[in-house]
């Protein structure tokens, strides 16, 4: 039996940088804090493959000897074994979904939920038996995850969605009433005000609750 009928990969998207942060916090610092606690929620789950990809051209050999690697600071971050990659950030998801590898479905999932439960996750493979692209919406109107079933379909590949891509517009390009699957919303931490959506009873997210105490 071929294996890759089979296997499911969930893969964390990383931007290269970004440009805000909480007051008295570095973009930097607030980047790897949240894509720390993204990918502990990921790794935790059974039976998939985790995988990283961070949306940035290939570094220069120059810019790897100078440090300046945006690969090896969420590497980092990793357990040892896991994939590492760049892809293309004008498609990063799809190009995400591509470069890990043979797989009956994969779930894309945005380096800015820290809290995400990961039986949401979940409910995206579940989603994929019968839809060629599944979601979980952000309440931004934006996207926290994107699953999507392998080999991609035609409509999916031309629509190349990305966490911004609004899913009114996902709705308008299927050619079917089930193509689009959409699980459970949950929110991602784009400003100041997502901050509040936190619980600080929930167990996990340690590195962006460290951050936010100054730790």
């Amino acid at each position: 039996m071929n294996a890759s009928l089979d296997r499911r990969v969930v893969v964390l998207v990383v931007p290269a940088a970004i440009t805000w942060a909480p007051p008295g916090r570095s973009p930097e610092a607030w980047r790897q804090a949240l894509a720390e606690d993204t990918y502990e929620v990921l790794a935790a789950l059974d039976r998939v493959d985790v995988a990283v990809a961070v949306a940035s051209p290939p570094p220069s050999a120059s810019a790897a000897a100078s440090g300046a690697d945006p690969l090896a600071a969420i590497a980092a971050l990793t357990w040892p074994g896991t994939p590492v990659y760049s892809v293309d950030p004008a498609r990063p998801v799809l190009d995400a979904v591509e470069k890990a590898g043979p797989a009956a479905a994969v779930v894309a999932v945005s380096y800015d939920v820290p809290d995400l439960p990961g039986l949401l996750i979940g409910k995206l493979f579940r989603a994929l038996s019968s839809a060629d692209i599944a979601v979980c919406p952000a309440e931004d109107g934006t996207l926290a995850a994107i699953g999507v079933n392998r080999p991609t379909v035609d409509w999916v590949t031309a629509a190349a969605p990305t966490f911004d891509t609004p899913l009114a517009t996902l709705e308008n390009l299927k050619p079917r009433r089930h193509a689009v699957a959409i699980g459970p919303g949950w929110h991602r931490l784009r400003s100041l005000a997502d901050i509040a959506r936190l619980d600080p009873g929930l167990e996990g997210w340690d590195a962006t609750r460290s951050l936010l105490r100054g730790a």
